[in-house]
Parts: structure tokens; C-alpha cells; sequence
């Protein structure tokens, strides 16, 4: 069954933010993930989400946590 990891942060330091986005690109694709969103400028109807929204589609759960929790992306975040 897919499954989906929904990201909602607020950049604090954009430069190191800037090394982080071009170094998990490589890591979305070996575990077979898709991009669906990355708003960069989210807005809410209700409540108060960070400004970034990412969402990411994956083939399973099992995916999803072999994405996140495999060296390449440890070493990353």
C-alpha cells in the first residue's frame, strides 16, 4: 500500500538548508520516492502549519522507513 510522508518545517538557517536539498534528492530516488508538493510558501485555512510543506510518496511503509532510516539520509538530516 503507498504510503506518504508529509514534511511541515520552517528553514532556521538557510544555508545550511541549501546543502541539505541538492544532498536528500539523491536519497528520495534510490528508495523509489516520489515528490508530490514542496510549497515553500504554504498557506492554512485553519491552524498554523510551518511555511514549508513537502510531501513525498512512497511504495509502502516499509519504503518510507527504509528511506529514512538508511545511512545516506542519517548522515544528511
Amino acid at each position: 500500500m503507498t504510503a506518504y510522508v508529509v514534511a511541515s518545517f520552517t528553514v532556521t538557517d538557510p544555508t545550511e538548508y541549501d546543502a541539505y536539498r541538492p544532498a536528500v534528492l539523491p536519497t528520495f530516488l534510490a528508495h523509489g520516492c516520489r515528490i508530490l508538493a514542496a510549497d515553500y510558501a504554504s498557506q492554512a485555512i485553519e491552524g498554523q502549519p510551518n511555511p514549508v510543506t513537502v510531501i513525498l510518496e512512497f511504495a509502502s511503509k516499509a519504503a518510507a522507513s527504509a528511506w529514512y532510516e538508511s545511512p545516506e539520509y542519517q548522515a544528511i538530516k
